[in-house]
């Protein structure tokens, strides 16, 4: 089975689009880069660095610092699919960050986003 074409995509090249999609409905760039960072572990130096270099999404999610364990919270659908039930990998870590672009133009308050705990968990 051939291999998706958006693993061999620059980062660089859509992440213009998650901007644009967060800005079309009031959100800003660094929400964004909040959004990217929390669920990859990058800095936002290291983020930059990576935007700058323009490596693939294979490239990108391989060299993230600490996947964020809470993404497996993350649910729903994104192209008509439903995210928790992508079997590969690497297009579920793709799927949870579009998804939680989603959320952020849908306009879903950052904690809620951020998947942060709730009074009674905390």
């Amino acid at each position: 089975m051939a291999e998706h074409r958006i693993y061999s995509m620059s980062f660089a090249s859509v992440y213009p689009h998650y901007v644009a999609k967060a800005e079309r409905k009031g959100r800003t760039r660094e929400e964004v880069d909040d959004i990217i960072r929390w669920l990859t572990g990058y800095s936002q130096k290291e983020l930059e660095a990576r935007i700058a270099e323009r490596v693939d999404f294979r490239t990108f999610f391989a060299d993230a610092p600490t996947m964020n364990p809470a993404r497996d919270q993350i649910k729903g659908v994104v192209c008509g699919i439903r995210v928790e039930n992508i079997g590969e990998p690497l297009m579920r870590e793709i799927r949870y960050l579009d998804k939680l672009v989603d959320e952020l133009a849908k306009g879903k308050a950052m904690d809620k986003i951020l998947r942060a705990p709730g009074p009674a968990e905390r």
